[in-house]
């Protein structure tokens, strides 16, 4: 695809505003919790409230996932965004049934590999925001993306 990515094309300072925003409802939330994250407050609006959470709230790997889908929704990098690792990760509200999330993301930083000079790695730093305008997430994380030479 011409749209597609490649390590030049990335500069630092460079943002990238979600595409679509994603709206998350009790019964996505109650899923994913009874799969990978079953505590009270992520299962059932009424054990939630008894909680630090007074009520139902999203597992914050539920908010990671749905931030990764916006990330690759938005940065469309060739070959795909091959994960090299997180940084930091730092949830800073919880996100409830109803909220629609939405990421902004700034390039800040970038290397090329020495080891593989067909991939260069990309840092970037996403917050996440509710319909309020709260940030609910934080998050820098590295990505490998290729080359336009690797792709010649």
């Amino acid at each position: 695809m011409a749209d597609e990515l490649y390590f030049e094309d990335f500069h630092i300072g460079q943002r990238f505003n979600s595409n679509t925003t994603v709206k998350i409802s009790a019964q996505e939330i109650m899923e994913f919790a009874e799969k990978y994250d079953p505590q009270p407050f992520h299962l059932d609006e009424a054990a939630g409230k008894s909680t630090f959470f007074k009520g139902l709230a999203a597992s914050g790997w539920l908010t990671a996932a749905i931030v990764m889908r916006l990330r690759v929704d938005t940065i469309k990098v060739h070959g795909g965004m091959i994960g090299a690792g997180v940084e930091e990760i730092r949830w800073t509200e919880p996100v409830r049934p109803g909220d629609t999330l939405r990421t902004e993301t700034e390039v800040v930083g970038l290397r090329a590999s020495k080891k593989r000079p067909e991939l260069g790695l990309v840092t970037i730093y996403t917050q996440t925001f509710n319909q309020r305008e709260e940030v609910v997430m934080k998050s820098t994380v590295k990505f490998l993306t290729p080359t336009r030479a690797s792709a010649e």
